[in-house]
Parts: structure tokens; sequence; C-alpha cells
């Protein structure tokens, strides 16, 4: 089995804390998610995590005009600077202070930045192609300039049309004008007139006009004039200077949270605590839109380059919402748990993934494009437990709420509700291969409830621990029901026999999970004393054991008196599943690491660190000894945020002690670092862990971006040559297409794909070096999903399959990652001629039920019957953009 796995991508969580920041496009929107970027694309429905990740949460992000550099800052003032397009990290920086604001300047030379009080302009630095001095590639980040004046923190950034002027907006109760560089005859200016601090400011389209807007929902606009005499901001008549020109008022009674404006179309949005979001266009002031988003307060909030989509962040609830103004509709609406999550599951096809939190939510993930497409609520408590049947769409949850409920996938329905007789909270469940009887078990009861799915009725209750039960497993082949309790005895019940026996294994410690392998033949058992230990179910007798105490635990909390290698909470399994060919078992507990064993040999494989990120607890192995205060108290558990002063923000209302159910945003608590749950994917080409950050999903397959990864190059493969060859009066197609693969550009790659004739597919699929056969395969995929060349991209596809099937079987490993890529793509080919062909037969239904002899100036719809006329359909397509297809009518 392969064990080189790599972190995939990150679901489960849509937005942690920050801005979010449209790419110049406008189809995709970045946000942060913890110490990660996550890219969601609105336009494909798919979404994506960058491979790179900051030591702490991130706090501010923006994208050059161009899209090609992208910056990221976390809360200690550390910055990435990364290849946007190409998701590739290049360079790390410290600007020595916590960051307040970012921007950007319109022409992409220069970036200012908030340091507290201060503001620094910095150099963009160059790229390939870029406009910029060579120079600057050997120097990454050049100071140009740096300027003070702010009494108080700066909160907001933004720049001129033409970059020469930035304002700045600060919780001074004032905003600056600044210049980049000396300008003749002006000065900084400071706008003074706000209550409260503003929140933000703005350059008008034409520059004439200045907008500031303050946290009590004042907005005033500026102009430069000269004073009247009857002016009340005026001190010398006849003086030019900027003046407040005109006051609104939002009258809201709720504190204004964040605003984005848009020159060219002059609306500004609004954001409130109370979750209301309204657009108004100035200067009129008129209300066009007031929406609420939820009842939890608006963190962020960003405009796309046209002005047509709003997306809108909420910290608390962790969720994101992208609105189409003009439609009334959303673009795009996704949540998080509200609460960590505490168990998952695959489908048996692999495409999704069932999520279940201490929130009593269940939600449903699609692998492949990273969104929830569904959401259950009937739980009224956490859900501890769930599994998917293998034969039909049944998924199984139970809850504390004293109910287990069974699901139908295909319509998202409840349609099956098992109780006790009496009330009982469950902590785990089973459900046999058939989908016919479930098992549940409680912490409050020592017996096993048993359940048929088709009626509901209860079919019996086993007894026989002498402790509270905490896993249940059905054996694959559905013979046996096995158990595992806190009285240190694993049972295993034969519950389709008549007698309904029951064989015990003793171990040596409470018991928290277990797992069996996919061949029914072997139980792994993870204890609380941190070992693991396999049994043989045939025969009962344990076959090894391994001691993963040392290999589990790791990082130390801030709290602890004791360190990571000490602490006895964190030596233990929580969660362990084997691989889908069985040769390795995977677990994972209470810290940041996952274990990968090997069953055969008994050793430890690899360990995946699920998070770097020091604003989580228990990242760190060792603590700083400086970071003590004289209390004894870390430095980092004081709130030094003065902006949380209400006294509503403060309280903890939790209980002493309490680790599950608090509300993980709240200023008293740090959340920790743990992993509930981990579960391989049928196929076995991935894996999953429920974590405090998300869904982490770590996969065999080449999930990066088009990497530039060139190979067999010489000095005549070059982009120059491959476009003459092209470019010929009888092209060389093979040649252009294999020095594209050497260079492996995927401009390059898609012009010499596109410029073959399609009666010359089988000629050069048959001439093809096989050495270039994954890579060909990897293409025609990533076509099928962007290009609209769908028949083309089949024959492509289809010749490869008749010419090299046969050596692709034999070869099939070294093919895995092309084959899936493959087979993703004809599944988005089906689903694209789907949808075309139901719209266009409910269009063709339409047009037969229009009144005969309607003149509409396009044809006559069964004039005598014997006709065939042709009508014109334009329908939207996937990307949204208008396409004309020509259907025959008999």
């Amino acid at each position: 089995m392969k064990t080189e796995f790599k972190f995939s991508n990150l679901l489960g969580t849509v937005y942690g804390r920050g801005n979010l920041v449209f790419t110049p496009d406008g189809n995709s929107l970045l946000s942060p998610v913890g110490n990660r970027v996550s890219v969601f694309n609105l336009t494909k429905n798919t979404s994506y995590t960058l491979p790179f990740a900051h030591r702490r949460n991130i706090t501010f992000l923006d994208l050059t005009p161009d899209g090609n550099l992208l910056l990221t800052v976390d809360e200690d003032g550390r910055a990435i600077l990364s290849i946007f397009p190409r998701r590739l990290a290049i360079y790390h920086f410290s600007f020595k202070s916590a960051v307040t604001s970012l921007s950007f300047s319109p022409d992409g030379h220069y970036f200012v930045v908030g340091l507290g009080r201060k503001i620094q302009a910095w150099r963009t630095p160059s790229t390939p192609g870029g406009n910029a001095d060579g120079d600057l590639e050997f120097a990454p980040f050049i100071l140009h300039r740096e300027y003070g004046g702010h009494f108080d923190e700066v909160r907001h950034l933004s720049w001129s049309g033409d970059s020469r002027f930035f304002l700045s907006a600060s919780k001074d109760l004032t905003a600056r004008i600044w210049s980049l560089d000396p300008e003749e005859g002006f000065e900084p200016t400071v706008l003074a007139g706000h209550r409260q601090q503003v929140r933000n400011v703005w350059f008008s389209a034409d520059q004439e006009s200045i907008y500031t807007i303050s946290e009590d929902g004042a907005l005033f606009r500026w102009e430069y004039t000269s004073g009247q005499g009857d002016d009340e901001d005026s001190v010398n008549p006849g003086d030019e200077r900027w003046r407040i020109v005109q006051r609104e008022y939002f009258m809201q009674n709720a504190k204004l949270r964040c605003a984005c404006y848009h020159p060219s179309t002059n609306l500004l949005t609004v954001s409130f605590d109370s979750g209301l979001f309204s657009l108004y266009e100035i200067p009129s002031f008129s209300n066009i839109h007031s929406l609420s988003m939820a009842s939890s307060p608006i963190s962020a909030a960003a405009v796309n380059q046209t002005g047509e989509w709003l997306a809108f962040g909420s910290s608390k609830t962790g969720q994101l919402l992208v609105w189409e103004h003009a439609s009334e509709s959303n673009i795009l609406k996704q949540s998080s748990h509200l609460d960590a999550m505490t168990t998952l599951t695959y489908s048996p096809d692999s495409t999704r993934i069932i999520t279940g939190a201490d929130d009593g939510l269940i939600k449903i993930w699609d692998v492949s494009s990273g969104f929830h497409i569904a959401t259950f609520t009937e739980h009224t408590s956490a859900v501890t437990a769930s599994a998917y049947s293998k034969r039909g769409n049944i998924l199984l949850t139970s809850s504390l709420d004293g109910s287990v409920r069974a699901w139908d996938m295909l319509r998202y329905r409840n349609f099956r509700t098992f109780t006790a007789p009496q009330r009982l909270s469950f902590s785990c469940l089973a459900i046999d291969p058939s989908a016919e009887v479930v098992c549940a078990a409680s912490h409050d009861s020592f017996d096993i409830h048993l359940w048929s799915v088709q009626t509901g009725a209860l079919l019996d209750q086993l007894s026989g621990h002498e402790g509270p039960i905490s896993t249940l497993a059905f054996t694959p082949d559905g013979r046996y029901l096995v158990s595992g309790s806190w009285d240190h005895t694993i049972r295993v019940w034969s519950v389709f026999d008549r007698s309904q026996t029951s064989e015990s294994m003793t171990l040596m410690s409470d018991l928290l999970c277990i797992a069996i392998r996919p061949d029914s033949a072997q139980l792994a058992a993870s204890t609380l004393d941190g070992s693991v230990t396999f049994w043989n179910l045939n025969t009962s007798i344990q076959e090894s054991g391994v001691d993963g105490r040392r290999d589990v635990s790791g990082g130390r909390t801030l709290t602890s008196r004791r360190t990571a290698a000490s602490t006895p909470g964190t030596k233990a399994f929580n969660s362990i599943t084997y691989s889908a060919d069985g040769s390795c078992l995977l677990a994972a507990g209470r810290s940041k690491y996952i274990c990968l064993y090997s069953v055969s040999t008994l050793t430890l494989i690899k360990k995946f660190t699920i998070s770097i990120n020091l604003s989580l607890d228990g990242t760190q192995e060792f603590l700083n000894s400086a970071a003590i205060m004289s209390n004894g108290l870390p430095r980092d558990m004081l709130d030094t945020e003065g902006e949380a002063s209400d006294l509503e923000d403060r309280i903890d209302r939790s209980l002493p002690g309490v680790k599950r159910g608090r509300d993980a945003t709240a200023r008293t608590l740090r959340p920790e670092v743990r992993v509930t749950d981990v579960e391989f994917a049928p196929t076995g080409r991935s894996f999953c862990a429920a974590s405090t950050e998300g869904l982490l999903i770590y996969s065999l397959d080449d999930v990066g971006a088009d990497d530039f990864d060139p190979f067999d190059l010489d000095i005549d493969v070059t982009p120059q040559n491959i476009r003459a060859i092209l470019a010929q009066a009888e092209p060389e197609y093979l040649k252009a297409l294999v020095m594209s693969f050497r260079l492996n550009d995927k401009t390059l790659l898609r012009q010499s794909y596109e410029s073959v004739p399609f009666e010359t597919v089988p000629l050069l699929v048959r001439e093809l070096p096989r050495v270039y056969l994954g890579r060909l395969l990897m293409l025609v995929a990533q076509q099928m999903e962007g290009s609209p060349h769908l028949e083309f991209a089949l024959r492509w596809l289809g010749e490869i399959l008749s010419i090299h099937g046969r050596y692709i079987k034999e070869k099939h490993g070294d093919f895995a990652t092309e084959l899936r890529a493959v087979l993703r793509g004809v599944d988005g080919i089906g689903r694209t001629l789907r949808s075309l062909s139901e719209r266009n037969g409910f269009e063709i239904e339409y047009l037969c039920h229009e009144p005969i002899g309607k003149d509409d100036n396009s044809m006559v719809l069964f004039g005598g019957g014997s006709q065939q006329k042709s009508t014109k359909i334009t329908n939207g397509g996937n990307d949204g953009e208008g396409e004309e297809d020509w259907i025959g009518l008999d």
C-alpha cells in the first residue's frame, strides 16, 4: 500500500476571521480559515485550500490587481508571499508587530500596511513579466516610506484610483490623507469630526470626494472646497481645504462592524453586529436593500470588481455568504459547524463525507467540490456516532438526545427514529452490512439495544457488560457484533444465531475504540493506556500489540504543569481505522499527530502533523518560560484586544472544567488541537480526519495546481519553438505535444491539444511514447472539466483506452491518479449532458404548447405535420454564459 499521503483539502470550515478578497475576474473568493486560505470558485462551484500554512491565524490578506501575488499576514505580523495561480509560497517576512490593515495599490507597484499607529509603504515584489525593476527579485520586500501621525491604531487603508494618494482610518476618531511620494503643495490632511472610531474611508471614482464611516453609523462626505461664512466647519472663510459637505446616519440600534464601497457604481454596503446588511447608493443615500444574514455579527464584507456580488463572513457562526443584489439571490451560502465535530463517515463511493458535531447538526460534504450540500437539524443534542450502510443509501446517527435516526440519502429526509424504553443518551452505534439491524449503546446503561430498520421495532437488549459501552461494530461479513466497554472486556455477539451467545476477550485497561479488518479476520482495540492490541476473531486469541503512547503524545497546553511527554491525557488513541486492504492502521487522539502503522510489521510508518497553528492550544512541544507572568499564568492567556469591552462579550457562562459545548470563539477559551475521528475512504486513496480546524483530507492523488514541473529538457524546447511548429503550413502535432509535455506549461499544453485535427487523433495517440501516457490522460481529464469541447475530449479518451487500454490495465497502479481524474471528468460530462437535455426537453415541451399561428418571426410549429423545422434555443450553460444549441423538431 502506498503511504505518500499529502494534505489535499480542508472541509468543514469556510470562514474563520479576517477580511475577504475577490479575485480580479470576480469568479473566486478567498476566505481565511484559521491559518490557511480557502478559495471558492463561484462559477464552477468548487473549492480548494492553499497548501501553505501560517504559524497563527490569518488576519489580513490581499491580492495584486493582476491576481498574480497573494500576501497573507497572521496575528504576529508574519507574512507569506505566494504566487496565487501556482499555489506556491515564495517568501516569508515579518513586519515585527501586529498588522492592522493591508492594501495593494491599483497599479500593483506598492502596498501599504498599518502597524499600530504608523503606516508603511512597501514596493511590490517583481514577478516574471512584471514591470518592476529586476533587482527587486533579490530583495522581495523593500520599504518605500514610513508615515506617522495617528494617535491610535490604524483600522483601514484605501487608495486613490491613480495610486498617488491613500487614505487611513483610525481609532483616534480621525481619517488622514497621505501621498505615496512627496507632492508639491500637498501636506498630509486630517479629517476630523466623527464621535466614534472611523471604520472605513474611501475616495470616490473621480477622486473629488472622500467618504468616511464611523462605528456609530455616521457617514460623512468630504470635498475640497472653500469655506463660507455660515459654514459651521469653516475656520477661515475663503480658505480651501477638505470640508464636510454631507452628513448621513444609518439609524440602527447596533454597531457598524464593516463596510465596503464600489466607486464605479457608487454603491455602499454596510454591515452591523445584529447581522443586518444594507446596500445604499451614494451620495443620494437611498436605501436599495436591507437584509439579515444571521443573528450573529457580520465580521467581513467585500465586493467584486464589477460590483455585482457581495461577500459576507461571520466568524461567530463560521458562515460565508455571496449575494447578488441585482437578482436578490444567493450565489454561495456555506456554513461551518457551530461546535466541535465528533464523528464522520464516508459514503460507500467515497464521494461524500457526513459529519456530526456537538451542535446537533449533521452536514453532508461533497469531496470533489468541497461544499456542503445538505444539513439535518432534527437532533436536539450532540451527535455522537454515525454509520453509512454498505448496501443502499441509508445513514444512521446517534445522539445524546436519546434517539437513533435513519436518513434516506436519496431524498434527504429522516424516515425512521429509534428510541429505548427508558430515556438514554446513546454514545455509539453500528449497522449490519445488509442494513436490516441497527444497534446502539449508552454510557448510562450497560445493555446493547437492537432495532429493525424496516419496522423500527426494538428486537432485543443484549446484556453482559459490567461497565459503560464505548464502541460497537459489525464485522464486514455480517456474522458478529463486536462491543467494547470500560469494564476491560470485548464481547463478540452472534446476534443472528438462535442462542445469541457472546465470547469475551479481556484487556488490561478501559477500551476506547475498536476497528475490524475488512476481511473480518482481525480486530484492533485501543485502550486508555495507549496500547493497540490485535486479536484473531476466529480464535479470540491476541496476536500482537503496539505501544503507541510515545507516538501519539505531543503538544503541551498553556495551563498544563507537565511536559508534553508526561501529560497523561494525550497518550491514547480515541479513533482507529483499517485501510481498505487491511495492511495499515490509522490512529489518532487528543494530540496534533495522526499515526499510520503497518499491521504486519507493527512499525510506525508515518506521522502526520495536523496543525502548526500556535493560536490553538497543544501545538507546541515546549513552552517559552519568558512568557510566564509573575502569577504563574502564560502571557498568551491575557485578553489584549480592547475591542471586546462590552460586558456581555466577556462573561464566561460555561461550567468549570467543561471542554465541550462551549462557544469556541469565546475569548476565555483557547481551542485545543485534537482529532475526534478518523476514517479511510473505501477506495483507499485518501483518509479524512475530524479535527479542531475542520475536516482535513489527505490523499494520494496529485491535487496541487498546475505546477511547473519540466523534465527531459534541452535547448530547443522553448515556448517560441512550440508555437512555431504549430504555425507551420504542415504542423507536426505530435512533436509540439511532446515538447509541451516536457515543458509542462498549462497554456502550451492546451494550445497543442486543441490544435490537433479531429481525424488525426487516432494516429497521434498510437505514435505517442508511453512515457507521456499518464500526462496525456491527466491533460484530457482536465480538459473535460474545463473545456466546452466535450466530444473532442471523449474522442481522445476513447482512442487512448482502445489503443493503450491493455497496458493501462497491467500498470493500473501507476495510473490510479490519472484514472480517477478521468472518471471525475466523465461524470462531469454526464451531468452536463443530462442537465442540458432536461432543459432542452422542457423548452421543447413549452414550444409545443404554444398557440398555432403565433407570429414570432422565427418559425411555424407543426404547420402541416410533415415539415421539419429547427428551433434555436439559448441556454445558460454551467458557466453562466449564454450558449446556443440547435435542436431539430419533427
